[in-house]
């Protein structure tokens, strides 16, 4: 399987060794917009792609296994493109790509801003939301639309989120004879858009306050009825889970779901699932996840370990709550990876002991961690403790 770019001035754009490569395939997949860019070649076999995509693919590579198969892709198929899923599916030593100019490279050039300075948020397939995680000051956003929507969609939410001031220009058909750019403000874009168009954005803060990458969001970040780990406790959490890159979380007993949350915030390939009893609390970590940036958390409504038993084995583990449920603790131990972490907070004398009785017999770190406020008594001002919280913390060694 060859993947080849081809950039929005379709035939003409390519290159002469791309050409050959299209013009001597026995057969030829891509989107009905791709395939109607080729001149006529006789006796070869043009496929669109099957809707939907993913389910359809493997049906119609086995159609044509043994064929010399050619697959056109917009401009850099590794950029939001087929070449990643058709990885994913035949191998990396299976699939060769020949990329065209990406839209991510032209929309720099037409903004003149490096690659740098620049982060790049795809929408191709994804909630809007998204775009939420990366909101700071001064930032740069492009932004890959999935349709002619997703400009209003996401001027709407910079909006709501008091980025309503940012500049932003949505840079259509790129590279095309039809090639168009409109500049407006997030706060008052109501302009229609082609439905390919890339969005550039500069980000510009009207009061919002900025969130930070780093654990230990404030508490009224997140929608929540008071079930929540506090800021201080969270951030020492996540400091022992230690969130890497690709890896999955589960957050036990979720509450508002602010620890799977900051642990997906930490890296965009990060994952977590939230598992709460409550229906209402996991309506509410839903709807937290949307604003803070992370749509795709999974949230699991059951009571635990139940609703543990079908999971993906997770990379770590936080249980915020209820470790006293009888069988709890050891099906997290049971389930967490060779290498995984683990982390439990308790606050009752029976939770404790239970910390204190694994600790002894497992390793790993036992903290108590006491955190004080300072607030008013009267004309004076004093510290104001909060309840005591017992932290264990351990490695699942590997196997």
């Amino acid at each position: 399987m060859t993947v080849v770019g081809i950039g929005a001035d379709g035939w003409a754009g390519l290159t002469d060794a791309a050409r050959a490569l299209v013009d001597h395939a026995a057969v030829v997949l891509g989107g009905q917009r791709h395939l109607a860019m080729l001149p006529e070649t006789p006796d070869q076999i043009r496929e669109p792609w099957p809707s939907p995509l993913v389910e359809g693919l493997p049906a119609l590579l086995e159609k044509f296994e043994g064929h010399d198969v050619v697959a056109l892709a917009s401009g850099d198929p590794l950029v939001s493109g087929v070449a990643t899923t058709l990885v994913d599916l035949l191998g990396k030593d299976a699939v060769t790509v020949v990329p065209a100019l990406s839209s991510v490279a032209l929309a720099r050039a037409r903004m003149r801003w490096s690659a740098e300075s620049t982060e790049v948020v795809t929408l191709v397939g994804r909630d809007p939301h998204l775009v939420a995680r990366s909101l700071a000051p001064g930032l740069r956003l492009l932004v890959l639309s999935a349709d002619g929507a997703t400009p209003g969609e996401v001027a709407g939410l910079l909006t709501a989120a008091g980025y309503g001031g940012s500049p932003m220009s949505v840079l259509a058909d790129l590279g095309s004879e039809t090639e168009s750019r409109v500049d407006g403000v997030a706060a008052t874009w109501s302009d229609e858009s082609p439905a390919l168009n890339v969005i550039a954005v500069e980000l510009v803060s009207s009061g919002a306050r900025p969130l930070g990458f780093v654990a230990g969001l404030p508490e009224d970040a997140f929608e929540h009825d008071g079930q929540i780990t506090k800021r201080d406790v969270r951030a020492s959490a996540l400091a022992r889970l230690a969130p890497v890159p690709g890896q999955l979380l589960w957050d036990v007993g979720a509450g508002a779901g602010s620890v799977g949350i900051e642990w997906m915030r930490a890296h965009s390939t990060c994952r977590a699932v939230a598992i709460e009893a409550k229906d209402d609390r996991a309506e509410r970590i839903g709807r937290n996840a949307a604003t803070l940036g992370v749509p795709a958390l999974q949230v699991v409504t059951g009571k635990a370990p139940e609703a543990l038993a079908d999971l993906e084995a997770p990379h770590a583990i936080f249980v915020g709550g209820g470790a006293t449920e009888p069988g709890l603790v050891d099906a997290c131990w049971d389930a967490l990876l060779p290498g995984g972490r683990l982390v439990i907070h308790g606050v009752t004398l029976e939770t404790e002991a239970l910390l204190t009785d694994r600790y002894a017999r497992l390793g790993g770190e036992l903290t108590r961690l006491h955190v004080e406020h300072a607030a008013p008594i009267g004309s004076f001002t004093g510290w104001t403790p909060s309840r005591a919280i017992t932290q264990w913390a351990v490695t699942k060694p590997d196997a």
